[in-house]
């Protein structure tokens, strides 16, 4: 197990100040080495903030894409890999149509964009404004990467270490850990003689690693003073089958990760995950990035495994659609009917749920798909079976889904 990033949340002001900048490289270092010396490799420091709509400039394209410059401008000479601006608000879609401009200033910032609210359910607006800001996004590069920098959020809450979802709720800094850990379900699962087994040995192994972590952390001299959010162990993957969510549950019994089996999969994956007793933050739910996964890439490129399963693989406390690669003729209404199913799942199972939606130009469904990315393995496009949504989805400025009624 790694450490995939160790995330500092703090409030930002307009003007920024480098100040605040050299206290989080601070902090952060001083964290990295705590969780160095307690045996783990730290890949990424990474710095959050609150929703982008309360400090940046947004006056217009030219302002905001300049404001999000001077910020990625303080990050230079120090040991943060990363910027999450945090979310355009659903009440604030016209903050959305800056999100390409935003990112489009320089490679180490994250946006995301919010598409629920709890007490009004699913903005139409917000939907639409993201599945544009989604299509626009995909040509910043010729490749269609750069969406590996946004998400869109159903459900997300403050202090998830993982990016692009971070973000900070205001007030007071954070931080919390976020781990790459599916080689901890491999191993449990390699000659488990049964799946009560497989999952009490997957609990015990988070456990272990958890107390280990809170442990570094909590008793710091150097980190008093600031709260820590807890871990997300949601097993995020590396592109080797040692390191494979889609590993795990092939080794529960699954043939091949999309045939049938694969939700039971799921559903002894994050009981084993809901049974570990640790500090949490986060999503703590199973992680299914498609091109960070070795398996995955394969079963998705083979077509055993589609975007219908995924949204299946989703209620059963999934994370949502992660590094999903379509063709680039995608349009923005196809989209925003992907995004209201995965905002559908998210409040109607009362769970966060993001999409990270990764049209790649000139690429046809079927086409092979291999970055020059050390966190990516070769896959090809995916289908989306979408078209755009009709007038009653489309109608209303809000759609209420409330969440599901247990006797």
């Amino acid at each position: 197990m790694k450490v995939r990033s160790i995330t500092y949340f703090c409030e930002l002001g307009w003007p920024p100040e480098a100040r605040q900048f050299d206290e989080a490289a601070r902090f952060l270092e001083h964290a990295r080495q705590a969780v160095e010396r307690a045996g783990f490799e730290v890949q990424t420091t990474r710095l959050a903030a609150q929703p982008f709509t309360g400090y940046l400039p947004l006056a217009s394209p030219e302002a905001a894409a300049d404001g999000a410059r001077a910020l990625a401008a303080l990050l230079d000479s120090k040991p943060i890999s990363y910027l999450s601006l945090g979310p355009a608000l659903p009440a604030q879609p016209q903050a959305c149509a800056l999100v390409p401009d935003i990112l489009a200033a320089d490679e180490k910032l994250f946006a995301s964009i919010l598409l629920t609210d709890s007490r009004l359910g699913i903005s139409t607006a917000a939907v639409q404004a993201a599945a544009e800001a989604i299509v626009r996004v995909a040509h910043l590069r010729p490749d269609g990467f750069a969406n590996l920098r946004l998400a869109a959020l159903a459900g997300v809450g403050p202090h998830s270490p993982f990016f692009p979802a971070a973000y900070h709720a205001g007030g007071a800094p954070a931080f919390a850990i976020a781990t790459e850990s599916a080689d901890l379900a491999v191993e449990a699962f390699e000659r488990a003689p049964d799946p009560g087994t497989a999952g009490r040995r997957l609990t015990e192994a988070i456990e272990r690693a958890a107390g280990t972590l809170t442990e570094a952390v909590t008793k710091s001299d150097e980190l008093r003073g600031v709260r820590f959010a807890g871990t997300d162990f949601s097993l995020a993957p590396f592109p080797d089958e040692a390191t494979s969510i889609g590993a795990a549950f092939e080794r529960l019994g699954v043939a091949r990760v999309g045939l049938a089996g694969s939700a039971l999969a799921a559903a002894l994956l994050t009981q084993a995950i809901d049974r570990a007793v640790f500090p949490r933050a986060g999503f703590c739910g199973l992680f299914l990035p498609i091109l960070e996964d070795a398996i995955l890439a394969r079963r998705a490129g083979e077509g055993a495994l589609a975007l219908n399963d995924l949204l299946l693989y989703c209620t059963m406390c999934g994370t949502g659609l992660d590094t999903i690669p379509l063709p680039g003729e995608t349009r923005a209404p196809q989209v925003a009917s992907l995004l209201l199913d995965v905002a559908a799942v998210a409040l109607r199972h009362a769970k966060p749920l993001t999409a990270r939606l990764m049209p790649l130009p000139g690429r046809r469904t079927g086409d092979p798909v291999e970055f020059d990315f050390a966190y990516f393995a070769p896959s090809r496009v995916m289908e989306l079976r979408a078209e755009a949504p009709g007038r009653l989805l489309t109608h209303a400025e809000w759609i209420a889904v409330e969440p599901h009624r247990r006797a």
